[in-house]
């Protein structure tokens, strides 16, 4: 990954760079909904299915709509005696419309209905195809959130950008030691359940299997907000 693509800009040393929270949180999502499809793929966990879902007015959205159909699917799933497998990601339209892009994992014999016709997403229409690249088809939608935010496209307030849910135990810990900064994953396993402290005032990371804590080698060097791109913080390596 270079430090450009996750949110970081280089500065004139090696041990100084900036962050853009913005990009960063980009960087993440494509990083985590990337890493949560290959592991629904290889654990074979059904035919993925992308349903797509779109409002009928530019007014209609609200953060809680997805989360109602995906307990709406969730409670289907169960009556058919399975779990719920998924990943979603929000897009705006060219005019700023949010619409979702949910990829299901169905198992075999399985198969979703419509839900604007069930009255599970009553906000506008739906389309339901099979997803022949699972992992690129939610990639290429979130890198389009990415070419949002360069164009200057601001997001909904309160708008969440993505949510995986169906990973076992084990999944979860992959996934999440996947997610850590690099200097800290290459110190750990994903049998550390690698966290953040939660007494306040102590930064690093703390393992809950060990109890062993690392702490950060980057410090706050500044921050400052720049009109049009909004806040960038400029960190540094201790010892640098």
């Amino acid at each position: 990954m270079s430090a450009a693509n996750g949110g970081l800009v280089p500065l004139s040393t090696s041990d100084t760079v900036q962050i853009k929270p913005a990009v960063m949180r980009l960087y993440r999502l494509r990083k985590s909904i990337r890493y949560s499809a290959e592991l629904f793929n290889e654990s074979r966990a059904g035919k993925p299915a992308m349903l797509t879902l779109t409002y009928d007015s530019d007014d209609d959205w609200h953060k809680y709509h997805v989360t109602g159909l995906i307990k709406c699917i969730r409670e289907y799933m169960r009556r058919c005696g399975h779990p719920l497998r998924y990943c979603w990601v929000a897009e705006l339209t060219k005019r700023g419309r949010v619409h979702y892009h949910v990829l299901l994992w169905l198992p075999r014999g399985v198969t979703l209905p419509k839900p604007d016709k069930r009255g599970w997403w009553p906000h506008g229409s739906t389309r339901i195809e099979w997803a022949k690249c699972a992992v690129g088809y939610l990639v290429k939608y979130a890198s389009k959130m990415k070419s949002k935010y360069d164009e200057g496209q601001g997001f909904p307030k309160g708008l969440r950008l993505h949510a995986t849910g169906g990973l076992d135990e084990f999944q979860r810990e992959l996934r999440s030691h996947h997610m850590l900064p690099k200097w800290i994953r290459e110190q750990t396993t994903p049998l550390d359940k690698i966290r953040r402290p939660s007494e306040p005032g102590i930064g690093g990371f703390l393992s809950k299997a060990t109890g062993e804590h690392w702490s950060s080698p980057w410090v706050l060097d500044s921050f400052r907000f720049v009109l049009g791109e909004g806040p960038i913080i400029t960190v540094a390596r201790l010892g640098a």
